[in-house]
């Protein structure tokens, strides 16, 4: 363990790295796979579970629909036929998974994997191992080149530096990890360890699991049905973190999610209510087979209202959205009593030429939940409706809080200096009420700090505690923070970093 201290590499842990499409029209939905497993290395130490790691792997993806190939020992020219065949095998639009476990490293800011002759090396001879190995930027590169629709890269590499020996000055980098945080758009990355830390290839000697702590973990998390790639990599870190912090030892997987869309890989998303459907754009799935798309009831019409709920200091705003053009809304809470007229907005609609009805409604901030019946009456006089929408103030909550996140995200930390330098996390306090969680990295692209938030209050969401603190104290020489949120829903947001 002291030896990855001296060495600012072993590669990326475990880059998980969707690339979604680029903008030519998919040809081809197969799924497509390579897993490489290097154990036996000539000039550096050997491995144990590499190769056990890769086999692991490639059985995985096959219950995943994916035509696997699999490498063993690969040294540097096996290592490209490999790529080349690989290369071979994929066309515009497929899926394509690529799975290295062996010994990676960094120099200068750039991740090589390492094939099983690279030759031993020592301080100043950098150049030595940067020739005899491959490239990890160069395999995205390879896969944005094929066009293909979703790209996915996984790295098991995080092991003590491989040149280090006793006696000797070990080729090593600054210090830390070479995070790919400046990947392209639809790029997703994770790593099995955090900075500085090493990824355990078992939990005691007595652990005979054949597969590393990340692997064996990752793998069946892959498998859990609905999931997308971005909750597979939260579940990983929190189970892996987990155990090792039950062997007093410091593994937490990280991510970068550049990606646009969500990528199913086992099923789609579990259903949810008709009403968030028809708001909802639907998800994307990575090259899955056909799909039935749940059809509306019969007896729903298509122009029935959808609703937006938004939250404020004074209570609820409901907007309408109704298709048809209207000469009047109304509505009324529950199934019983008198309908309200919505009044008019001082402007026509050129569609009737007439004044255009108001599309909102006001609500208490203690409005239970409740069904909200509306109807409208259309361009030839007929009466629509009503039709159900169903208020319930907890989620709807949530929903617009976390949309304002969305939207607000450089809004989220900020810099100043007052006797010190302070960072705020103000505008997420606001917002806490869709957050289940917030981590943070001080001058690391890893968020690996809890910031501690005050309990959501229904009653007034927005308002901030008079005894919480909504700052942090940094050192004066604090470059920069990344942060990440964890949504009340269990999904995980993009890393974003703010520089000072």
């Amino acid at each position: 363990m002291k030896s990855w201290l001296s060495l600012r590499a072993i590669l990326v842990c475990s880059l998980v790295a969707p690339l979604l499409a680029l903008s030519a029209p998919a040809q081809a939905e197969k799924r497509v796979a390579l897993v490489i497993g290097n154990n036996d290395y000539k000039n550096v130490p050997k491995l144990q579970k590499a190769v056990n790691d890769a086999r692991t792997m490639g059985d995985t993806l096959k219950q995943l629909g994916f035509s696997v190939m699999v490498a063993e020992n690969q040294t540097r020219q096996a290592f490209s036929q490999t790529l080349l065949a690989f290369d071979a095998a994929v066309e515009p639009g497929d899926t394509a998974f690529f799975f290295y476990a062996g010994h990676g490293f960094e120099i200068a800011g750039q991740n090589f994997l390492l094939p099983t002759d690279v030759p031993a090396a020592s301080e100043g001879q950098e150049e030595l191992v940067r020739d005899a190995s491959v490239l990890a930027d160069r395999i995205i590169e390879r896969m944005q080149n094929k066009k293909v629709r979703t790209a996915i890269l996984v790295f098991d590499a995080c092991r003590n530096n491989p040149f280090e020996r006793s006696g000797t000055r070990a080729v090593a980098g600054g210090g830390g990890l070479a995070p790919m945080t400046q990947l392209p758009e639809g790029v997703f990355s994770v790593f099995s360890a955090g900075p500085r830390q090493t990824a355990l290839d078992r939990l005691s000697n007595t652990d005979d699991n054949p597969n590393s702590v990340f692997t064996r973990t990752f793998a069946k998390e892959l498998l859990q049905p609905g999931e997308n790639l971005v909750q597979v990599a939260q579940r990983t870190r929190r189970l892996v973190s987990e155990m090792a912090e039950g062997v007093k030892h410091k593994q937490i997987p990280v991510y970068f999610d550049q990606m646009v869309d969500d990528v199913f890989l086992n099923g789609i998303a579990k259903s949810e209510p008709a009403v968030a459907k028809a708001v909802e754009p639907p998800q994307k799935v990575a090259a899955l087979p056909p799909v039935s798309v749940p059809r509306l009831p019969k007896e729903d019409s298509v122009n029935a209202p959808i609703a937006m709920f938004s939250r404020h200091n004074g209570g609820w705003t409901v907007v309408f959205s109704i298709m048809d053009p209207t000469l009047g809304i109304s509505w009324r809470m529950g199934d019983s009593g008198d309908f309200r007229e919505t009044g008019f907005l001082d402007s026509l609609d050129p569609r009737t030429r007439k004044r255009i009805p108001n599309p909102s409604i006001e609500l208490a901030a203690d409005a239970p939940a409740a069904t909200i019946q509306v109807r409208y009456i259309d361009t030839s006089g007929e009466l629509q409706g009503p039709f159900p929408i169903k208020f319930d103030p907890e989620a709807a909550l949530i929903h617009d809080q976390r949309k304002i996140l969305d939207m607000t995200a450089t809004s989220w930390l900020s810099f100043r200096e007052f006797n010190g330098l302070l960072v705020y996390y103000t505008h997420l306090m606001s917002y806490r009420c869709a957050i289940r969680e917030v981590r943070i990295g001080v001058d690391s692209a890893v968020p690996d700090r809890v910031l501690k938030m005050p309990s959501c209050n229904t009653r007034d969401p927005s308002a901030i505690p008079s005894d919480a603190q909504p700052y942090l104290k940094l050192a004066p020489s604090t470059q920069f923070v990344s942060v990440e949120l964890t949504y009340r829903d269990g999904s995980v947001s993009e890393i974003k970093s703010f520089r000072r």
